[in-house]
């Protein structure tokens, strides 16, 4: 029997993450039972405090262990909490511990959603890429600069470290780990009985990008306004960069160092999204969407389109019009 463990921190959880990610467990142990075997996985909740705030509201969990009193176990799973407590850098040092010391013992740790930033507070995160929310992309960013955060994938796995997106994301994990210790066929009765695709590999359709301006630098915020008031014309890094009365190396290092990503990437990302928005809302076919955003040639803006929102314009269209 494997050992899982939900690891309860001192910020404010999410009780969907949480609760919907122990139902895929107990669905797992469902699937062995019905084929007259033993569950599969013993689930335990542990933490510092018997108290645990879900939301503004405050519950005791009955069962609940101080993690002091696990010696080992095989899984530790980070649920989500709201991104305005911070907790990851604040909370008690004995729990970033606790978590390292039984990685190193042999547990494998997984994030879901948020729960990547206290994942990333530990440290096991250096050196590899991760996920989270796609909303969470600033703060996290802002508190952990260093590390390699690809906020499109919908799950990652490096050497027992695993991180997934946000909301149903979470649950693609949780399909993820029950495939790699029980077979496909265990991880496939899950997602039919509770109705998740198991086949989401992407964030990027459900990502809005809102820009990246929680910083100090004034000039390059105002770049980046320039950007989004003129999104029909084709805008290039040197002429960026002569607004700034900068050569493009220097442009490029200080527009990446305040908004985390290249000014490639962000003309891209905000032509994209205006894209995005016309083929939810419009009347206007592919071509005339392209020539709205600044796009001349056809295969290119294809090309783009699906590298930021890993769809095509027409599936895009498809999946999220409101028409």
């Amino acid at each position: 029997m494997k050992q899982v463990t939900f690891f309860m921190a001192d910020g404010v959880l999410k009780p969907s993450c949480l609760f919907n990610a122990i139902e895929v467990f107990e669905k797992a142990n469902e699937f062995y039972v019905n084929k007259g075997l033993v569950p599969y996985y013993d689930i335990q909740l542990a933490g510092i405090n018997l108290q645990q705030r879900l939301l503004n509201i405050s519950f005791s969990f009955q069962g609940l262990q101080d993690i002091t009193t696990i010696k080992k176990t095989d899984i530790i799973i980070l649920p989500s909490f709201d991104t305005r407590d911070d907790f990851a850098i604040n909370t008690s040092r004995k729990a970033l511990e606790w978590v390292t010391a039984q990685y190193k013992n042999g547990a494998e740790v997984a994030s879901l959603c948020t729960g990547a930033f206290l994942l990333a507070a530990t440290g096991l995160l250096k050196g590899q890429p991760c996920s989270t929310h796609w909303k969470a992309e600033v703060p996290f960013r802002a508190l952990f600069p260093e590390l390699n955060l690809t906020t499109d994938k919908i799950i990652t796995d490096y050497k027992g470290i695993y991180t997934a997106g946000g909301a149903v994301s979470s649950l693609n994990l949780i399909l993820y780990l029950i495939e790699k210790y029980n077979g496909r066929e265990a991880a496939l009765y899950c997602a039919k009985v509770l109705q998740i695709d198991i086949e989401r590999n992407s964030q990027s359709p459900f990502i809005v990008f809102e820009g990246l301006k929680d910083h100090r630098d004034t000039e390059i915020r105002a770049v980046q306004d320039f950007i989004e008031k003129n999104i029909v014309e084709k805008i290039t890094v040197e002429s960026l960069a002569d607004l700034c009365a900068m050569n493009r190396i220097n442009f490029t290092r200080r527009f990446k160092r305040a908004t985390k990503i290249s000014p490639v990437d962000y003309i891209q990302r905000i032509k994209i999204e205006a894209a995005k928005r016309n083929l939810e809302v419009g009347r206007k076919n592919v071509n005339e969407v392209m020539y709205a955003v600044g796009y001349t040639d056809v295969k290119a803006f294809r090309t783009i389109f699906k590298k930021v929102a890993g769809l095509t314009p027409l599936e895009y269209r498809v999946k999220f019009s409101q028409g």
